[in-house]
């Protein structure tokens, strides 16, 4: 990845996360951040990467809820990063943490 699009995940990261903070029109079930970004090279789309601590069932409400506001978040996107197009937003389960989890009990077993 380019410095350059390695700026502009970090940008989207913290302009998703600041929403997300600040309140979507649904709340968000059980703990969520975006764990990373990944955008194309000509920045025409974005993988969001997010982590949720929950319930198979939370980590799908997330999911759900994060696709349904997809055209809020990405005029978010829009008015907070100067782009010539704005990304398209795509979210993903990061469960990386959880494997990383269960490697620590198996460990300590």
């Amino acid at each position: 990845m380019s410095i350059r699009t390695e700026r502009v995940a970090q940008e989207i990261k913290r302009v998703l996360s600041d929403k997300m903070v600040r309140g979507l029109r649904d709340p968000l079930p059980g703990f969520v951040t975006i764990a990373h970004v990944d955008v194309t090279t000509d920045f025409s789309q974005a993988k969001v990467w997010v982590s949720v601590i929950g319930t198979d069932a939370d980590k799908k409400g997330a999911l759900a809820v994060l696709t349904e506001n997809r055209g809020l978040l990405r005029s978010e996107v829009g008015r907070n990063i100067r782009l010539r197009n704005t990304p398209e937003l795509h979210f993903a389960l990061d469960d990386s943490g959880e494997h990383r989890l269960s490697g620590e009990r198996q460990k300590h077993l």
